[in-house]
């Protein structure tokens, strides 16, 4: 996931006055009808009795969590946001993904642990709340939920400019409500539809990245000449620029930009957003003690494949200092010798990844919103199922809310590129940085007696010895992750792109523990007129 590459695109639309209207109009008729859906299918489910309520579907299959935990580390990041990290660091920029994807693989790696002793479809949330506290469950489920509402915001809004690669006539606000009907209604069909329009997004984004590996090696050995004159090697690593590590760790430039190693590291870690995925799929999974430990632990191979392979050939092929971010660094590897039509490809592999995103979104914030509902944190009819085991009134309350959402980018541009992907950014840092926090409440209950299923009963060490996904090293993994988080956070102050985010950071985190407190007092009022009523 990559949050920044897409401003330009939207700022085109900056003052296009007829077709703001036009998008005012046609999405307020979209969010009038799919919240009166929403209605109705809440209504819908109220018809199951007790003794016969419909329950989430365990019917994703190894096949579908793979590949869901593959491509959520591919996305538009990797095809257009990796030129600003290559231009930060260059070819140092592979350490930077090392290390970044180490952190995120132990991050997944924690929340593996509880998702494989006790799967549910909140993942982090409902851990939270059952090991920590209601506030920690009710600030880290809206937190990921309000996350992936700005992220799918960004995805549809920018889905318009791929779709005019081909038909440029076609109004962008067209193609994002287009794209969002079709996902949302994907959605509807049922969790096991999902995996499989999942599967075969991610396969078209793994063939994309390992055909230009395969073509860019094949360049390499053959020492074929790019545009530039500059022989395929990778020798031009330690030869060009500066060599392998040209700003070092941390450097100021002339024009007072920090470069360096570290600050990469900042657009690093926000490529990696999605990973997480897995333990949210865990409630839903065939059998997720023998899935999610598959998927989570292919999580480092992926990044070393689809992030450093990648980006190592593409440097040895195109000269690092040439990769200036106004065109894709995969268009440039084939275009550098004379394959023009890789735009073209290019552009269908990104629509994919747009649509995978979004479609990635929808199904994590519906099954965030049910979980949510159900430890008391969100409206109850969110954690409603229809016949099908889908949330589909939260399924069509995330869509609705994505619809304004993307509105606000399409009116005020500046404004929601500013301030609200500021909270996206931060949201990724509190969110990973919860579910180390919650894993060390998590294996506390545990050493208490308090595990779940078939920890129940046992105690201290022995408990803790029968974790059949144990986080590596767990005593010290969490708080190395947390100063390692906390590095981040202060790199990112370097960096005028995301410094605002730093300062919103604490803003948002106030709103959402405010947002608690309210919600705990509506309820005790709400309980206590009951009392009153049924004493009068």
């Amino acid at each position: 996931m990559n949050i920044k590459n897409t401003e330009p695109v939207q700022a085109e639309t900056h003052g296009e006055a007829s077709a703001q209207q036009q998008t005012t109009d046609t999405t307020a008729a979209a969010t009038t009808t799919i919240a009166a859906t929403a209605t109705a299918a809440a209504t819908d489910t109220t018809a199951a009795t007790a003794d016969n309520q419909p329950s989430l579907h365990k019917s994703l299959k190894n096949r579908h969590i793979q590949l869901i935990a593959l491509g959520g580390a591919i996305g538009t990041g990797l095809f257009y946001g990796s030129s600003e990290s290559i231009s930060l660091a260059g070819p140092s920029i592979l350490l930077a993904y090392v290390i970044g994807g180490l952190a995120i693989f132990l991050i997944v790696r924690a929340m593996s642990e509880m998702s494989v002793e006790e799967p549910k479809a909140g993942a982090f949330s409902y851990y939270a709340t059952r090991y920590w506290s209601k506030r920690a469950g009710f600030v880290s489920g809206w937190n990921y939920w309000f996350n992936y509402i700005l992220v799918s915001m960004v995805e549809l809004a920018v889905v318009g400019s791929f779709v005019n690669y081909w038909f440029p006539g076609i109004p962008q606000w067209v193609s994002a409500a287009f794209f969002l009907v079709l996902i949302t209604a994907m959605n509807l069909m049922g969790v096991s539809k999902f995996g499989e329009f999942e599967f075969w997004f991610a396969i078209i984004k793994i063939a994309a990245v390992l055909a230009m590996i395969v073509g860019g090696i094949a360049v390499i050995i053959m020492g074929i000449p790019g545009v530039s004159g500059v022989r395929a090697s990778f020798a031009n690593w330690f030869t060009i620029g500066g060599g392998f590590m040209p700003h070092g760790l941390l450097s100021r430039g002339a024009d007072g930009q920090w470069t360096g190693l570290l600050m990469a590291l900042c657009v690093v870690m926000f490529s990696f957003g999605g990973t997480e995925l897995i333990g949210v799929t865990a409630g839903e999974a065939e059998d997720p003690r023998t899935t999610i430990p598959k998927a989570t632990n292919g999580v480092i191979w992926r990044i070393l494949v689809f992030y450093v392979a990648a980006l190592g050939v593409i440097m040895a092929v195109v000269p690092w200092n040439t990769i200036d971010g106004k065109s894709s660094p995969f268009v440039q590897i084939f275009d550098s010798v004379g394959v023009h039509a890789a735009a073209g490809i290019l552009n269908f592999v990104c629509l994919t990844a747009v649509m995978s995103v979004y479609n990635s979104g929808l199904y994590s914030n519906s099954r965030m919103l049910y979980s949510l509902a159900k430890q008391g944190n969100a409206p109850a009819y969110l954690g409603r199922l229809n016949k099908r085991g889908v949330p589909a009134a939260a399924v069509l309350t995330s869509a609705a809310i994505t619809v304004i959402a993307v509105v606000v980018v399409f009116l005020w541009p500046q404004f929601a590129f500013n301030y609200l992907m500021s909270i996206a950014t931060i949201a990724a840092v509190i969110n990973w940085s919860m579910i180390m926090l919650t894993e060390m409440h998590f294996r506390k209950a545990v050493a208490a007696g308090d595990g779940p299923n078939e920890l129940a009963g046992l105690s201290g060490q022995d408990a803790l010895d029968a974790i059949h996904f144990k986080l590596p090293l767990a005593k010290v993994t969490p708080w190395l992750v947390l100063a390692f988080m906390a590095l981040v956070v202060v790199l990112m102050c370097f960096s005028p792109s995301y410094r605002v985010a730093v300062v919103i950071g604490p803003i948002w985190l106030a709103v959402l523990l405010v947002a608690y407190q309210l919600t705990v007092r509506r309820k005790n009022a709400g309980a206590g007129d009951t009392t009153g009523t049924t004493q009068a």
